[in-house]
């Protein structure tokens, strides 16, 4: 049997490169980046076209749904707290997902403000902008 870097399966390597569990900043970039899309935008809703995901699926349930949503929220706050951000930031980025959370809890109105507020992309925008400010070489250009 050979040992070393080339008998690790191929698919093993494929999950490597496609989820990072690294702590530089272009790992934790990839993260962040796939946690959003799937708490934000993981779903269109059919006839009017709108992005629809976990957040605002979860928040469906009562109260259980958005603490759930809000803890996976805070995992974003962790993460730029990782990266070095400033006690500001960090600070604005918790305001925003205890705000979703607290106003996702009200019956009815609150599903439709999940559906409106996304907390997840306001918090994703202030870590890339740290990211591109201080990690440059993280960036990504989509074609």
């Amino acid at each position: 049997m050979v040992t070393g870097p080339q008998s690790t399966p191929r698919s093993a390597k494929r999950m490597e490169l496609d989820f990072p569990l690294g702590t530089d900043p272009v790992a934790i970039r990839r993260r962040v980046e796939a946690l959003e899309h799937v708490l934000e935008r993981a779903f269109t809703v059919p006839g009017i076209n709108r992005k629809l995901g976990l957040d605002a699926v979860v928040g469906l349930v009562p109260i259980a749904g958005d603490l759930i949503s809000g803890a996976m929220g805070l995992y974003l706050v962790w993460e730029a707290r990782n990266l070095g951000m400033s006690k500001w930031q960090l600070a604005r980025m918790t305001a925003n997902v205890g705000f979703d959370t607290v106003l996702g809890a009200i019956p009815v109105a609150g599903d439709l403000f999940d559906f409106l507020f996304r907390s997840n992309s306001r918090n994703l925008k202030i870590i890339r902008k740290h990211l591109d400010k201080h990690h440059p070489h993280t960036r990504v250009i989509d074609a």
